[in-house]
């Protein structure tokens, strides 16, 4: 009897765990029928740099990339190619019959000699149509016609734990095909430009799929492999791709002119912690805050003022610094827009015109002065201060010292610093920054403005 209820239970839970495998085989996709459909239009791309020494990693155009964590690496590693001068490989994907092809940027910008090899093994010498460093994509041409062609998502509706599929050529193994699932989306990356809010997957992306495309289950494109995290070189299943939508407006401008023009504002810009959010009167930190504005710029024209915090330009929501350039950027030059500040603690709307994108730096000079002159006592923000040198570019009180442990030292400000706005208000004179101290009200947060080598900083201080 004991034997008969021993093997009955074996077989029940037998039964349930080949239920389970079922149902878990039945819920995993098959991707065989789009890897064969997509894969002629994914293409192989080798980028000759004729006497020029091969580096292990590249890390973007002009060194543009040298702000990003170096464990954030471009896809796409140096190679020695085979009776050719050093170059470099990685993968790309036609967009249209008569042979635009798609890649990254980082992929050519250093490129004297492009070859495109197809599925087919036809190689092709490709002609460079534009690239746009900021973005990371370039466009490429070859000679050819009837070929297969892949779409590009215009609006990729993903949602995290959707399935995509990636076809490139990792170390130069061609072909090759990798899934996964969406990790995050909207993910921004320290960059130096950050116009592109990457679409984060688990799929295994190596050097060589760099500017490869990654598809929905569809078969559409909604994103071209850009970059991964990597402690090692190789996939740890943190990669990211730029999504379709930023590309296909990048295209358009690259076909029809060889370039992309974008919106400038004419500011310069700091994040909000959530103390300086409370100095707004915010609960939360949200916002890009305005530590400059360009002399006879777009922000100047529209009323934009040092100390403005954008919330919303445009009808989108300005969420962290990063999104404000993303937004400015995808709008062209000539462009009417409105958007909200807050100013003093009340909500304005403004309106202005973008103008054409040249520069964006907007840094000032730097300064060496280190003046003492007639330096104040330690006052309740921990400071001594003293009027600015008439050489100074910038309006405000010179820091002379600062005591250990105050609340200047705690917000950051440093010897030299040149305090330029506390709680809003100009500070022209060190008899304005010493009444202005005096009425700040303890274990309140109140912004500060300061200048550190020609960068404009806001920081939030608390007497404690």
């Amino acid at each position: 009897m004991k034997k008969l209820v021993l093997r009955t239970i074996s077989l029940i839970l037998l039964s349930v765990s080949m239920a389970f495998s079922s149902v878990e085989a039945a819920q995993l996709p098959d991707f065989s029928d789009l890897i064969e459909k997509a894969s002629p239009a994914v293409v192989k791309i080798t980028a000759v740099t004729k006497a020029r020494e091969a580096r292990q990693f590249r890390q973007g155009p002009n060194d543009q990339m040298q702000d990003v964590p170096e464990i954030f690496r471009q896809l796409l590693e140096q190679h020695q190619v085979p009776q050719r001068d050093h170059g470099s490989l990685g993968s790309g994907f036609i967009i249209s019959s008569d042979g635009y092809v798609l890649t990254n940027n980082h992929v050519v910008s250093e490129a004297d000699e492009i070859k495109i090899i197809l599925s087919d093994d036809r190689e092709f010498e490709a002609k460079l149509i534009g690239t746009d460093e900021r973005t990371d994509i370039a466009l490429l041409k070859i000679d050819a016609k009837n070929l297969p062609q892949l779409n590009l998502a215009k609006n990729e509706k993903l949602k995290v734990g959707q399935w995509v599929v990636a076809i490139g050529s990792p170390f130069g193994l061609d072909y090759s095909a990798s899934a996964g699932i969406v990790s995050a989306i909207g993910r921004n990356i320290p960059s130096e430009h950050s116009y592109v809010q990457f679409i984060q997957t688990d799929v295994a992306i190596n050097p060589g799929n760099s500017g490869g495309p990654l598809f929905n289950m569809d078969g559409d494109v909604v994103g071209i492999n850009s970059q991964i995290y990597t402690p090692s070189g190789g996939s740890v299943g943190l990669s990211f791709a730029i999504p379709s939508s930023v590309a296909i407006d990048v295209v358009t401008q690259l076909k029809d002119k060889g370039r992309v023009e974008r919106g400038w504002l004419g500011v310069v810009i700091g994040n909000v912690d959530k103390d300086l959010a409370s100095a707004y009167g915010l609960d939360k930190a949200q916002g890009a805050i305005v530590s400059e504005v360009v002399p006879k710029g777009p922000a100047e024209k529209a009323g934009v003022k040092v100390g403005d915090l954008i919330v919303k330009f445009n009808n989108q929501d300005v969420h962290s610094q990063a999104d404000l350039p993303r937004i400015v950027g995808q709008l062209a030059p000539g462009t009417k827009v409105t958007f909200d500040v807050i100013r003093k603690g009340k909500r304005e709307t403004l309106t202005g015109t973008l103008e054409q994108l040249k520069d964006e730096s907007g840094a000032l000079p730097a300064t060496n002065s280190k003046t003492e002159s007639k330096p104040t006592k330690t006052d309740a923000l921990g400071l001594a201060v003293a009027p600015t040198d008439a050489r100074e570019k910038e309006k405000g009180v010179q820091v002379v010292s600062v005591e250990p442990d105050s609340a200047a030292q705690k917000a950051g400000l440093q010897r030299g610093d040149i305090i330029t706005q506390l709680d809003f208000i100009d500070l022209d004179s060190v008899a304005t920054y010493s009444k202005v101290v005096s009425g700040l009200p303890k274990n309140t947060a109140k912004a500060i403005r300061f200048v550190r080598n020609g960068t404009p900083v806001f920081r939030s201080i608390t007497i404690k």
